[in-house]
């Protein structure tokens, strides 16, 4: 699984306006020029994120964006699914819901829907707040 720029930026924008959050409603211009997105794409990053009821907007001379809830109610997870669309590692129609007709007798199965949980466990266990004061501990990983 590959984690686009749109995923990415959006964790940004997200840690940006937590960080700013005392300031009210951000202009994106602003968010643009802190975080070196362009306009266009910090757009469609925020309408995405807006969609999914993860930042609030306002029209107006002091209008903007803010986050809805506190940082500590987001999840990396759920920030991410907002920009990508979805976690799942692979496009196995079992893992998205559906049935496949190799379901029962498909050797790989168990290893995707493992693997697919290990990561909403996994980017689920991790808030806004967490990333943003720099507590999010690497993982060990054997050789």
């Amino acid at each position: 699984m590959m984690i686009s720029t749109k995923g990415r930026y959006a964790l940004r924008v997200m840690a940006d306006m937590a960080q700013y959050a005392e300031e009210g409603y951000l202009s994106l211009g602003d968010v643009a020029k802190r975080e070196d997105i362009s306009m266009k794409y910090l757009e469609a990053i925020v309408a995405s994120l807006c969609h999914c009821k993860l930042l609030d907007s306002k029209r107006g001379k002091s209008g903007g964006y803010r986050l809805c809830k506190a940082p500590e109610e987001y999840t990396v997870g759920e920030i991410i699914k907002a920009a990508e669309g979805g976690l799942t590692p692979v496009g196995c129609p079992e893992c998205e819901g559906e049935t496949c007709s190799r379901a029962g007798t498909c050797i790989t199965l168990p290893l995707w829907r493992t693997m697919d949980a290990m990561i909403e466990n996994y980017l689920g266990s991790i808030t806004l707040a967490d990333l943003i004061n720099g507590v999010v501990e690497p993982v060990k990983v054997s050789e």
